[in-house]
């Protein structure tokens, strides 16, 4: 029997990155987004929890190779 097993996690990452001084909220905000943006902040990202949601199961039906003569 074969069965398809699916796991739903929900992942945090953190990351410690440095914005230059004297930007206001706005401009603290697209600064982020604009490095996740452009993947520089992929590699800051560590994870730091992971949530477990959900796990599910479901049963494969195996088909027969074989033909009938």
């Amino acid at each position: 029997m074969k069965v398809i097993v699916t796991v739903v996690e929900k992942i945090t990452s953190e990351a410690h990155i440095d914005i230059p001084d004297g930007l206001n909220k706005s401009a603290i905000r697209q600064h982020i987004v604009d490095r996740y943006n452009s993947g520089l902040m992929s590699t800051d990202m560590n994870i730091f929890q992971v949530d477990f949601e959900s796990i599910s199961a479901r049963i494969v039906q195996e088909q027969s190779d074989a033909k009938s003569a």
